[in-house]
């Protein structure tokens, strides 16, 4: 059984882990982008009389992004080594890190982002829904620049991608 686990089991685990973590790391670049584009779309539209598919179609596309993000993280929560819950836990920077305040602070931003959007598609002046967004939409990428794990962080050892 060993002899399988370890010549068979372990490699494609190996390698499953990898475009998990890989996936989840270098998507962060396209939710971030859709993100920002969303943001600049409704700023760029903000005493526009009109709200268009195209708005909501891009609004409904980066929510869903951040949503594929938090369900990769809590993928990995299971089953990466980053995060440990054993005594002393929040002592070491990168547990407490990718345990408690990434995980906090990227389900917090899918709240929102879910949140803003549903508000302004209730709204009914297309100059409001896109001011929603706006105001939501930066809340969001605020959080999110805060719980990304940036390379300058060196203590978690985060990268580009």
């Amino acid at each position: 059984m060993n002899e399988v686990f370890f010549s068979v089991i372990l490699p494609k685990l190996t390698l499953f882990m990898d475009v998990l973590v890989h996936g989840h790391s270098g998507s962060r670049w396209l939710a971030l982008a859709l993100l920002v584009f969303a943001i600049v779309n409704a700023m760029l539209k903000l005493k526009s009389d009109k709200y268009e598919k195209s708005d909501e179609m891009l609004n409904l596309f980066t929510m869903v992004m951040l949503h594929i993000q938090v369900t990769l993280g809590i993928v990995l929560a299971f089953v990466t080594g980053k995060i440990s819950y054993a005594e002393g836990w929040m002592k070491n920077p990168q547990y407490r890190f990718f345990g408690l305040e990434h995980i906090l602070l990227m389900v917090f931003a899918a709240v929102l982002v879910t949140i803003g959007r549903k508000k302004a598609e209730k709204a009914l002046d297309p100059a409001k829904k896109h001011k929603t967004i706006l105001i939501w939409y930066i809340i969001v990428l605020i959080i999110i620049f805060a719980g990304i794990p940036w390379p300058f962080r060196t203590a978690l050892g985060g990268s580009w991608f």
